[in-house]
């Protein structure tokens, strides 16, 4: 199993590692190295998983980084002889599907859990040049997948489009990385006007949407809180300090810093909200969110829009359209009590009868023919 980062195997794996491991397989995981590989490990030994750091360069497009990338994850299929490598994101998946080419007898399952920066439709020289690449890369790595696994009908579509996939035959679709009910479970919603927005602070995630329409919103109902969690990233996309230093000063806006664990801030929110236009696969905040219990308000965009029924458990809007996010937001204040229940529990049961991430994973295990 093979992705990007380190705590990746435990929020997103996490249930599938430790289903494989309860049916009797040997469970292998490696990741780049990062500030939590040490706990990762420690995590991983305790459930019987062996962990490999890989050296996997996360962003850019050194070449000479991404074959030394190439030829790290080929050196552990070399040493690890696995039957299945399992990997995810973007660069898991391109230099894990080129080096499994080289190793006999690993059968590739590449899961695409979004296209994120490069595949979002926006101008720019940049963004042309880097999705130019990554088809390119794409069509190459998934030559010798056994199959192609996605997380929504739009990146399925788009890689049949563009020709990517070796056979469409070939594809397969779970819905999503699935949610842990248990871990995740009900709470009441707090009679407070809260709205609650995770996400790392880039602007495809549409962050800025978010803070222009809180304060619209905040110009008719001063009492409703706005709240935003996430860090600051790297991605050339990235929010700045200065900005989300003046969103705070000027009071639009309760910046909650990077939490961990999130359940204490989705029980403390009456609406979710998540106005990407990031590509995602499916977003793992919503389903949480659908999880505790909340409606939704998100965009009709590739996987965001697989998580709401519109007016049964939430609300969608266009991308990139503080108008219509500040009018969503506006509905869902004024809407009556027992409507907004109704959402919220519509939002429990989807996530318990579609994402249940023991759903997603025996969906993940007809796949693997295990």
């Amino acid at each position: 199993m093979l992705g990007s980062i380190s705590r990746s195997l435990l929020n997103f794996r996490g249930p599938l590692i430790q289903r494989l491991r309860d049916r009797g397989h040997n469970v292998i995981a490696g990741t780049a190295l990062d500030e939590n590989s040490k706990e990762v490990t420690e995590r991983l030994k305790s459930w019987g998983v062996e962990y490999h750091t890989v050296d996997i360069a996360r962003g850019g497009t050194n070449p000479l980084a991404d074959i030394r990338t190439r030829l790290a994850i080929q050196g552990l299929l070399r040493e690890t002889r696995p039957d299945i490598l399992l990997a995810y994101t973007a660069k898991p998946v391109i230099y894990g599907g080129m080096a499994a080419q080289g190793v006999a007898g690993v059968r590739f399952f590449p899961m695409i859990t979004g296209l994120g920066y490069a595949f979002t439709p926006a101008a720019g020289a940049k963004r042309r040049f880097l999705r130019f690449l990554l088809t390119q890369l794409y069509r190459r790595s998934l030559r010798g997948a056994e199959r192609v696994i996605f997380q929504n009908p739009d990146d399925q579509a788009m890689f049949t489009e563009l020709g990517l996939l070796p056979d469409p035959g070939r594809a397969a679709r779970v819905h999503g990385s699935g949610v842990d009910c248990e871990a995740f479970p009900p709470s009441a919603l707090p009679e407070a006007p809260v709205f609650l927005m995770l996400a790392r602070l880039v602007a495809d995630k549409g962050v800025r949407e978010y803070v222009e329409a809180a304060r619209r919103v905040r110009a008719v109902y001063p009492d409703a809180r706005f709240r935003l969690a996430g860090g600051l990233d790297p991605n050339p996309a990235s929010v700045s300090q200065a900005e989300l230093d003046a969103w705070v000063a000027e009071g639009v806006i309760d910046y909650l810093g990077s939490v961990h664990p999130v359940q204490p801030e989705l029980a403390g929110c009456k609406y979710y909200v998540l106005p990407s236009f990031y590509r995602e696969g499916t977003p793992r905040s919503v389903l949480e969110a659908m999880a505790t219990g909340r409606p939704i308000i998100t965009t009709d965009a590739p996987g965001c829009r697989e998580t709401v029924e519109y007016g049964v458990n939430g609300l969608l809007v266009p991308p990139r359209d503080p108008d219509a996010l500040a009018s969503a937001m506006l509905e869902l204040l004024s809407a009556p009590q027992e409507s907004v229940q109704s959402m919220a529990d519509e939002s429990l049961r989807m996530a318990r009868e579609r994402f249940d991430v023991h759903r997603v994973n025996n969906e993940i295990l007809e796949i693997f023919g295990l």
